[in-house]
């Protein structure tokens, strides 16, 4: 005797929900809304060549709690991200007194930023060894001598040099011809702006228009 109609709508129906289980977030998303869940830049260009990838940037601030928070999703995300993603880390550099954005650059040319970005992060939220602003620049390279700066007065004299003041400004033009307004945003390709509402949309609308770029290449 062949199933009751009803049967078979309920057994489609959790085929269906465990298909559906398996799409990525992005694909069980509705389609992002210009002006809505991301905005167009207009002429804007990639903080680095883009050689082939797909730019990630993050503009963050070490002080802002809320880049704090998104820290950990951006290293779940991550940790999945497509080898043709390339994600980069840059600070907002709003003004040139922001020394946690001088330190990161000197930390980045020393190469021990991987290892100091979430200590620094915690130094700021979880251990409040250092201020959400106004942190000096003798503190913040005593921080780094922590983390394996070569040495603190060197890093601190690198962190006033004139080669870090072009760096800043680099920055700060990037953030301001993609419009960034507050921390953290996403740029993708220097293309576009992500606007989600909250920290966990972010990375979802990041992954819709990562594959838009995937697509048009």
């Amino acid at each position: 005797m062949p199933p009751h109609p009803r049967a078979w709508r309920c057994l489609l129906a959790i085929v269906a929900l465990a298909a559906s289980a398996w799409l990525p977030a992005a694909a069980q998303t509705a389609a992002p809304v210009e002006g809505v869940d991301y905005a167009v830049i207009a002429d804007g260009q990639p903080w680095r060549p883009l050689d082939g990838k797909i730019e990630v940037v993050e503009v963050f601030s070490y002080g802002c709690v809320h880049c704090f928070h998104f820290q950990k999703l951006v290293d779940a995300w991550r940790a999945k991200a497509p080898r043709d993603v390339r994600f980069t880390y840059l600070p907002a550099a709003f003004s040139a007194g922001d020394n946690f954005a001088r330190g990161f650059f000197v930390a980045q040319d020393q190469r021990i930023d991987s290892r100091s970005h979430h200590a620094l992060f915690s130094a700021v939220h979880e251990k409040s060894l250092l201020p959400r602003s106004g942190a000096s620049i003798e503190a913040i390279a005593a921080f780094y001598a922590t983390q394996g700066a070569r040495s603190q007065t060197r890093f601190a004299k690198a962190m006033a040099s004139p080669e870090i003041d072009e760096k800043l400004n680099a920055a700060r033009a990037f953030a301001a011809r993609s419009g960034v307004e507050g921390t953290p945003t996403l740029i993708i390709n220097g293309r576009y702006r992500v606007m989600g509402r909250r920290l966990e949309d972010l990375l979802v609308v990041a992954d819709q228009l990562i594959e838009r770029e995937r697509t048009q290449r």
